[in-house]
């Protein structure tokens, strides 16, 4: 099964707990605090694997979580840090936010990784928080929450070429004839309904990877008869074949078909429109092919190489392989552009920190901001000191008086992520 769009949830690991604990040992009075830090979470990371060709993995599992670090202990024992969790996904996959449409990652290498949910920090141990006025604290930080999110992968297969034309002109009878590659061939429209891919050995030393891409109709570009979903397979192509039915089967103009598919690819993506393209006249065994042919040379011009074949013989196949490997030979090659960084980027960008904001709901005051919600989540509330200093820092930051000025007042309940809190003055 191709599958080349999934939806799927990611979660890095949280941070182990922080520990609070004091020296107990014989002959040392009085010893100090010795609580350790929890170790960080887990991320969750996406590796290209050259073996994989599509998606379909995604769509058994769809959530994918890394895990937590482990707590601290006593006597300074600090937790360790989780493994990474790896997922491998093809090569020609980009990775989108599913809430905000961001782009996370373009990966198109062998190996090329991204960290796409981070896991959180480990939560302080009492050790950390020793000061001369506090030589004992019972202070210890939870672990930090790992991120989490929604993300949109949609895989653009990689290939040198790409095959294009309306449905039944011969796509696939062309790529069964010049690899090893077997795709489904029947008289029926929409016979390929995904992307196959074969390796073309030209003969004098030069291959490339051809794609049989599902054919387009008139308003693909609009998504009538899944044409996003095919289009879409254009974009990480070199070469553009453009597959015509000459012999004019279904009672079709060979020029008004050319004409249209090249206009859907203009209004899918300008860039195509300027995409090298080398027009495969097909179907030439049949009657009518050759007075087609003329026809269509005279309408479309010199500049447009048109080159007749027919699938089924191999008649003048030899002569089109060698123009589109020398036509590729002449076209950048897209892993250089990799390597430079000019394209296919793994994107990130530094998130700024969110103020927090107010809000009331019937007779709750909620806080809502990632460092306020954040500094609750790694407050440890079995220890008194912990709970001080969470107050203490709020009241730093101005939740306390931006509250009173919101209209809260003592005895009104105020909540901050999953924590509520009764305000006092």
């Amino acid at each position: 099964m191709f599958v080349d769009y999934v939806k799927i949830y990611v979660r890095g690991g949280d941070g182990g707990n922080g520990a609070v604990a004091f020296r107990r040992e014989k002959f040392v009075p009085l010893g100090g605090p010795a609580g350790g830090d929890g170790g960080n979470g887990g991320d969750v990371v996406f590796r290209v694997d050259e073996g994989l060709r599509t998606l379909v993995d995604f769509r058994y599992q769809k959530h994918f979580k890394a895990k937590r670090g482990e707590h601290g202990r006593s006597k300074g024992q600090h937790g360790a840090n989780a493994d990474s969790l790896v997922v491998k996904v093809p090569p020609g996959t980009l990775v989108k936010d599913a809430e905000t449409g961001e782009i996370i990652a373009d990966l198109t290498r062998k190996g090329q990784e991204v960290i796409v949910a981070r896991g959180g920090r480990g939560g302080r141990g009492n050790m950390r928080f020793a000061s001369p006025s506090n030589p004992a604290p019972q202070i210890a930080e939870n672990g930090e929450p790992g991120e989490e999110r929604w993300v949109e992968l949609e895989l653009k297969v990689l290939a040198d070429v790409g095959l294009v034309g309306y449905p039944s002109v011969g796509k696939s009878t062309l790529l069964a004839s010049v690899s090893a590659a077997r795709p489904k061939i029947a008289d029926y429209h929409f016979t390929t309904l995904s992307p196959n891919l074969g390796v073309v050995d030209v003969g004098d030393g030069r291959s490339f990877v051809m794609a049989d891409l599902p054919g387009l109709i008139e308003g693909a570009h609009q998504g009538i008869g899944l044409g996003h979903q095919f289009l879409r397979h254009v974009e990480r192509t070199r070469v553009l074949v453009h597959v015509v039915d000459m012999a004019a089967l279904e009672g079709r103009d060979p020029y008004e078909d050319w004409l249209k598919i090249n206009e859907e690819l203009r209004q899918y993506r300008k860039e195509l429109a300027g995409r090298p393209q080398i027009v495969a006249a097909n179907k030439m065994d049949l009657p009518g092919a050759r007075e087609h042919l003329s026809e269509f040379r005279e309408r479309v011009g010199p500049d447009v190489p048109v080159y007749p074949i027919s699938a089924a013989t191999r008649e003048g196949i030899r002569e089109l392989l060698f123009a589109v490997a020398d036509l590729l030979d002449r076209q950048p090659d897209q892993s250089l552009e990799e390597e430079t960084g000019s394209e296919h980027k793994v994107y990130r960008v530094p998130e700024p920190e969110e103020p927090y904001v107010i809000r009331r709901e019937n007779e709750v005051f909620i806080v809502e901001g990632k460092r306020v919600e954040r500094l609750v989540a790694m407050t440890n509330f079995a220890y008194h000191d912990s709970v001080r200093r969470l107050a203490r820092i709020l009241r730093e930051m101005g939740v306390e008086e931006a509250l009173r000025e919101k209209g809260a007042k003592e005895g009104d309940t105020v909540r901050i992520g999953d924590v509520e809190f009764e305000l006092m003055d």
